[in-house]
């Protein structure tokens, strides 16, 4: 499942920030996005290819294995400080998404993955990544839509409530369902999105059902006792080898005209 960075800054929060991300990178079928992602983008040798929202840098490693000249941004100055560790020899930099250091036409491919569900201006960012993009440049951005979060569960009404108020705590839950429209509206040509939906059954799942139902809470969308049966629902499910859940992640693709 996606995440939304914490708050505040320091290494106190980067661990257990990284160890989310690491999950998030070894989760199914997550490999295979990244991979697409770079297809997408035509990646290939010489390639000038822009992650922004880089993280730990694994997609830029991944991007400069297949010949490109990758480099990532992110706005927190620690994860780049983690990312120059783990993959030493690429480029990183601090930089904010709607405020990138880069010359007009520096990239040849824009990848924005898990990113812009946590800014207040999208827009902002796509307008930024057309002005670095040269003319006939790829963008591509990815993210899961958080209203549409699919769970098994006895109780209907209130799961949507659970996922509803979760949603809420995003500061954009929706962007994804606006892939298309953001590219548009920036000048971007050949726009198309693809869904593909990561399917988790094992019971070793179940926290990212309970967080849900933990994160209502503290929002006050539901009580403490309506989050514990449905928590023992979800619970039983898991136990019973029949828990269910199930996350689509968008991936839209544009030509910088």
């Amino acid at each position: 499942m996606s995440i939304t960075r914490a708050a505040g800054s320091g290494r106190d929060h980067l661990p257990a920030l990284l160890a989310v991300l690491d999950a998030v990178d070894r989760a199914p079928g997550a490999a295979a996005l990244r991979a697409r992602s770079y297809e997408l983008l035509g990646v290939t040798a010489g390639t000038r290819l822009l992650d922004v929202g880089c993280g730990g840098g694994l997609a830029v490693a991944e991007a400069g294995a297949l010949g490109a000249l990758a480099a990532g941004v992110d706005r927190d100055e620690e994860m780049i400080a983690e990312a120059r560790r783990r993959h030493p020899g690429h480029a990183f930099a601090v930089a904010d998404a709607t405020a990138l250091p880069y010359e007009d036409g520096a990239w040849d491919a824009y990848r924005a993955d898990k990113v812009l569900h946590e800014l207040p201006d999208p827009a902002a960012a796509l307008a930024e990544a057309r002005r670095v993009l040269a003319p006939g440049g790829q963008a591509v951005l990815s993210g899961q839509d958080w209203d549409t979060c699919v769970l098994d569960a006895g109780d209907g009404v209130l799961t949507r409530r659970i996922v509803h108020a979760r949603a809420d705590l995003v500061t954009g839950p929706r962007v994804a369902r606006r892939f298309r429209g953001l590219l548009l509206d920036h000048g971007f040509e050949d726009v198309a999105v693809e869904v593909s939906t990561a399917v988790l059954t094992d019971a070793s799942r179940l926290p990212l059902a309970t967080g849900l139902a933990e994160s209502a809470v503290r929002t006050g969308a539901i009580t403490s006792e309506q989050a514990a049966a449905w928590t023992a629902d979800q619970t039983a499910r898991a136990a019973g080898g029949r828990f269910f859940l199930a996350i689509p992640v968008f991936t839209a693709s544009g030509t910088r005209a």
